[in-house]
C-alpha cells in the first residue's frame, strides 16, 4: 500500500466520521425540536383551559350583572307604578279627612235651622250659631287651620293685603292694621287666605 493510499483512506475515514458526527448532531437537533414542540403545545394547551375557565368566570359575571340590573329595573317599575296610583289616591280622596270633620257641623246647622222654625226667641238662634262657629273653629284648628291675627298688628306684605288706606290716623297708627274686612287664614303656616285689611297712613 503506498503513502497516497493511505493517505485516501485516512481521508474516507474523516469523511465517514464527520458525516456520522452531521448525522448525530442532526439527530440531537430534532430530538431537541421535537421535545421544544411538545413543551409549546403543553403551553399552549395550559394557556387554551385557562383562557376558557376566564371566559366561564366573565360570562358568570356578565350573567349574573345582567339578573341584577333586570330585577333592578322590575323593582323601579313597580315603585313608579305604586306610587302613581298613591298619587291619583291622594287627589281622589285627599279631602276625605276634611269633609268628614266637617260632617259633625254640617248636622249641627241641620238641627239648628230644624229648631229655629220653631222659636221665635233670636237669643236662642245666636247661641245656636254661635256654638255651632265655636265648633266649626274648632274642628279647623285640628285640620292645621289657624286666623291670621289683625288686631294692632302691623302690617305685614306675607300675611295682609291693603285693600284701603286711611289717612289722618296718626303716627302711632301709621302701617298699622286699622281694620279687617275678610279674616285670613293659614293651613299649617302656610297661608292660604290673606287678611284683607286697612292700613293707616
Amino acid at each position: 500500500m503506498t503513502e497516497k493510499d493511505i493517505n485516501i483512506e485516512e481521508q474516507e475515514q474523516t469523511t465517514d466520521q464527520v458525516a456520522v458526527e452531521q448525522e448525530n448532531t442532526e439527530r440531537v437537533k430534532d430530538a431537541e425540536g421535537a421535545e421544544n414542540t411538545e413543551g409549546a403545545e403543553n403551553t399552549e394547551g395550559a394557556e387554551d383551559t385557562e383562557d376558557n375557565e376566564k371566559q366561564d368566570e366573565n360570562e358568570k359575571i356578565i350573567a349574573d350583572l345582567k339578573d341584577k340590573y333586570l330585577r333592578t329595573m322590575a323593582e323601579y317599575d313597580n315603585f313608579r307604578k305604586r306610587t302613581i296610583k298613591e298619587r291619583q289616591e291622594l287627589i281622589l280622596n285627599g279631602g276625605k279627612k276634611t269633609i268628614t270633620a266637617l260632617l259633625p257641623v254640617i248636622d249641627d246647622m241641620e238641627r239648628a235651622m230644624e229648631n229655629g222654625k220653631k222659636t221665635d226667641d233670636i237669643e236662642v238662634l245666636r247661641e245656636g250659631m254661635q256654638l255651632i262657629y265655636q265648633k266649626l273653629m274648632k274642628t279647623l284648628e285640628a285640620l292645621g287651620v289657624s286666623k291670621i291675627e289683625t288686631e294692632n298688628a302691623d302690617f305685614d306684605t306675607n300675611l295682609h293685603e291693603a285693600v284701603a288706606l286711611v289717612p289722618g290716623m296718626g303716627d302711632d297708627k301709621k302701617g298699622k292694621v286699622i281694620d279687617c274686612m275678610a279674616t285670613g287664614y293659614k293651613l299649617n303656616d302656610e297661608v292660604i287666605r290673606y287678611a284683607k285689611v286697612a292700613v293707616g297712613q
